[in-house]
């Protein structure tokens, strides 16, 4: 097995972190390299496993509080860890695929949105570019998982400021699902 690494000179949208803090000033053709890339990615055939079902099982209860069916409806590949920090600009490049798997239907869309919400805009301009994923049931079902692991880091003392904004996007996403 061999590693291919190219050599990239843009910079990361942002350079201390994966949480978004700032308004991104990216164009057009970045947006819809971003949608047309999540889409591809997600078709690739694969045997790598980015999240497990096991996992889901017993997270998603812990760290959601709630009660609910923890089996995910449909499963894509992932680049496995969308974040800021993983993006370049102006031209966009993702980085760091050491991740890459399935999981579930939406998850990059999901890890990306959730990473936005400190900067509403920009969480919205993911959701726009993004909704044909997110705004279905399988891409609810994606935030949710999401939001497990993201509450979960919280426990570690990671990411502590998306706390707050991760439980009011699980109440709302908690009232579409039951």
């Amino acid at each position: 097995m061999a590693e291919l690494y190219d050599r990239v000179t843009d910079r990361t949208v942002t350079a201390e972190g994966p949480i978004l803090r700032t308004v991104p000033d990216l164009d057009e053709a970045w947006w819809s390299g971003l949608s047309t890339a999540v889409d591809l990615i997600a078709e690739v055939p694969t045997e790598r496993v980015a999240v497990r079902q096991e996992y889901l099982d017993r997270a998603m209860p812990h760290y959601l509080g709630v009660s609910l069916d923890t089996t995910v409806p449909a499963w894509s590949t992932a680049h496995g860890d969308l974040h800021w920090a993983n993006l370049t600009g102006p031209q966009l490049t993702l980085l760091d695929w050491e991740g890459w798997g399935i999981a579930p239907a939406g998850y990059d869309a999901a890890l990306l949105h959730a990473y936005s919400l400190l900067v509403p805009e920009t969480a919205a301009e993911v959701r726009h570019r993004l909704g044909h994923v997110l705004d279905t049931p399988v891409g609810r079902f994606a935030e949710l998982v999401v939001i497990t692991e993201l509450l979960q880091a919280t426990t570690r003392g990671d990411h502590l400021a998306l706390e707050d904004p991760l439980r009011a996007r699980l109440i709302c996403l908690l009232g579409r699902v039951h």
